[in-house]
């Protein structure tokens, strides 16, 4: 038989084993969830590309405007990501508005900013005149950049102009080539203190390459933003928080003449509202985003992006959709607190 002095030595030790182990266990799990902590992204994107998006609904409670916010962008057939944000209360919306989406020339509003920015600073002037990049025929992926020649001078207002009203890609890169390429306008990004959003191509090489990944199946993160991210860009940009009042007013100008993507946000509203707004496309992806303005001085930032669908029809008819459930449930959400003030009076 163990003598009891015996059984109480084997007791204690065991004890001890059992306490480092524990300890070991926990700092490991510590340590795993502090390096996969910054790779939530990267889970979900796998997630979505394997289960589908409406496996991740809106969590928690979620009020009437939510709910059918979350109907109206349900990703059965493709992935939708929305954000809006009321701009007179705070008060965001989203769905999947932290996934990563296709810009597209979404990114634009951004390139804009980046040359606006070097007006304010003086380094140039919307009176300096640039020449178009205009592409030269190249095989897809043949290149790191896809070649370009000049084309004609043009002022860098009328370039601005073509690149947010007509969504002009030589205009673009134009612009693009002044302020130094795409990793100068992350820098202006990441200047305003916005994450999640990130170009990594010229508009000649996007294109060229478009079409090698399917984004309503696959997040990418080249040249992706999250509509959170979108809508906090264009807050900044509608307080006046990175321009001058004179650089916001021809940004802000230019997307009041936006003339592309009339089948989008634009055709969900009612006549009397105002949509300044910049469009994208590429391979079965459409967005738009931009400012929602009512009569009586109401604004919105929006930014809509719409994968699958079948067509660029039914996307475009789900921008729409979605564009007019922001605009209903943000009046709904004004009616409310002016019930609930007039009864507290």
């Amino acid at each position: 038989m163990i003598g009891a002095d015996t059984l109480l030595t084997r007791c204690l030790v065991g004890t001890q084993r059992f306490i480092k182990v524990a300890s070991i266990v926990a700092a490991g799990a510590a340590s795993f969830a502090s390096a996969h902590a910054g790779n939530v992204n990267d889970v979900q994107d796998s997630f979505d590309s394997v289960f589908g998006t409406e496996l991740r609904a809106p969590r928690g409670p979620a009020d009437d405007f939510e709910r059918r916010l979350a109907g109206v962008a349900e990703g059965s057939q493709g992935r939708i990501g929305v954000a809006a944000v009321d701009l007179s209360t705070g008060r965001t919306v989203d769905v999947m508005g932290s996934q990563r989406f296709p810009m597209a020339s979404t990114s634009k509003v951004a390139i804009a900013a980046t040359f606006l920015e070097g007006v304010d600073k003086g380094k140039w002037s919307l009176s300096s005149e640039y020449p178009l990049m205009i592409p030269v025929a190249s095989a897809p992926f043949s290149s790191s950049v896809a070649p370009v020649r000049p084309g004609a001078y043009m002022p860098a207002r009328q370039l601005l102009e073509l690149m947010i009203t007509r969504s002009n890609n030589y205009a673009t890169d134009a612009l693009l080539k002044v302020v130094g390429g795409p990793a100068a306008v992350n820098a202006w990004v990441r200047r305003a203190g916005i994450d999640d959003w990130h170009i990594d191509h010229d508009i000649a090489t996007l294109v060229r390459d478009d079409g090698a990944i399917n984004p309503a199946k696959v997040a990418d993160k080249r040249d992706s933003a999250t509509p959170l991210a979108m809508v906090e860009l264009l807050t900044g940009i509608y307080q006046g928080k990175w321009l001058t009042p004179e650089s916001r007013s021809v940004l802000m100008g230019a997307m009041s003449r936006c003339v592309t993507g009339r089948n989008r946000i634009r055709a969900g509203l009612p006549s009397g509202v105002s949509v300044s707004h910049k469009t994208g496309s590429l391979n079965n992806t459409s967005s738009d985003i931009g400012f929602i303005e009512t009569a009586d001085g109401r604004a919105y930032a929006v930014a809509i992006y719409v994968t699958g669908q079948g067509s660029r029809p039914a996307r475009e008819a789900r921008i729409a959709s979605i564009a007019r459930t922001v605009y209903e449930g943000y009046l709904a959400d004004a009616g409310s607190y002016r019930r609930t003030a007039s009864a507290s009076r």
